[in-house]
């Protein structure tokens, strides 16, 4: 294996940073060592048009997850969705001193985020995603001397966090002035905007209904082709505006949520390959990574996502069920942040 060492970030690295490696898909896996400065100084999240603006990412669940992964001083923890820092910071107040805690994300400005929240030790963070922990434990090993020889808890947030939907730059927001990106990992596979321009109306008749499950998929399909004459589908509004242009009217009045979030949704799906990495992680790598009565909490935000997981967790030889129905945000956490309101949280003991 070819080692290469890379800077994660144009800016200055604080004391004890690690290394970034190469690994076997060819592509950096970023791990990024942070001393945390005392809470005076802190940096700030600065307004930027390339970045999130004036955005703080609430993260759902917490007492829940914390109840869920039964954690203690020592442990070795995995949050495979670390984003901005949420979970990651409580979940160090509970496996100090002695624990570690190996954070993962693919999108790199939110790696960026948490670096800022985030001591090392015990706090470590890659550039990958979750269904590639079992290169990022080798990586680990190699760049800290630290052997792992199992993982005790693991913990996905498969949400879209605020910080994301503030980024202007890569279309997430309805609102976005930038090209319709849509990409967690911006170097890595193509944008919406160039499958829009190049599938044909049964494909994306078939991406709309089968991940957003869409009922109009077939005419807003047909709408974004006719659209690519005159005025081809490049930005979020311009998506918008196609779907609206679809949709009827009267069921647009009558919709709960704007009528272009299931299109946005399957978009998402498509371009990241969301439920081919949680099928494969579920499937193998976070199982192999856990040790046996590791335990495994996953959040999921639409119906696609919690089949999967619940599929998964229905497998009595190797699980063993925490959760039997799912849980759900309380009316108190509704009220705080109506984002969470389609969360739900399974949890299960590796057997």
């Amino acid at each position: 294996m070819v080692v290469v060492f890379v800077p994660f970030s144009t800016r200055p690295r604080p004391v004890g940073t690690t290394a970034v490696f190469c690994g076997a898909t060819g592509r950096p896996i970023e791990a990024v060592g942070i001393e945390r400065p005392a809470e005076s100084s802190r940096p700030k999240r600065a307004p930027s048009p390339s970045g999130p603006v004036n955005a703080e990412h609430v993260p759902v669940l917490v007492d829940e997850v914390l109840h869920a992964l039964d954690l203690r001083p020592g442990l070795v923890v995995v949050d495979g969705t670390v984003g901005a820092g949420g979970h990651a910071r409580r979940i160090l107040e509970h496996i100090e001193p002695d624990g570690t805690l190996i954070g993962l994300d693919r999108d790199p400005m939110m790696l960026e985020l948490a670096r800022q929240v985030l001591p090392t030790p015990p706090c470590h963070l890659y550039h990958a995603s979750y269904s590639e922990l079992t290169n990022v434990l080798k990586h680990h090993e190699a760049a800290t001397g630290q052997a792992v020889s199992g993982v005790d808890r693991i913990l996905l947030d498969l949400g879209l966090s605020s910080d994301q939907l503030a980024d202007r730059s890569r279309g997430f927001s309805f609102t976005a002035e930038g090209p319709l990106d849509l990409r967690f990992d911006p170097a890595r596979g193509e944008p919406a905007w160039k499958l829009l321009e190049t599938l044909s109306p049964r494909e994306l008749e078939r991406i709309f209904s089968q991940y957003g499950e869409e009922r109009f998929s077939r005419r807003i399909a047909r709408c974004i082709v006719e659209r690519r004459r005159s005025q081809p589908v490049r930005t979020a509004a311009d998506l918008v505006q196609a779907v609206e242009q679809a949709v009827p009217a009267r069921f647009r009045r009558q919709a709960r949520r704007h009528s272009a979030t299931r299109v946005f949704q399957a978009l998402r799906i498509v371009v990241n390959d969301e439920l081919g990495h949680l099928e494969r992680a579920l499937e193998h790598t976070l199982y192999e990574a856990l040790v046996p009565g590791g335990r495994l909490a996953v959040i999921s935000f639409h119906s696609l996502e919690d089949r999967i997981v619940k599929s998964c967790f229905r497998d009595s030889t190797r699980w063993e069920r925490l959760t039997r129905k799912p849980v759900q945000p309380t009316p108190a956490e509704l009220r705080r942040n109506p984002r969470c309101r389609s969360a739900k949280l399974r949890a299960a003991v590796k057997k």
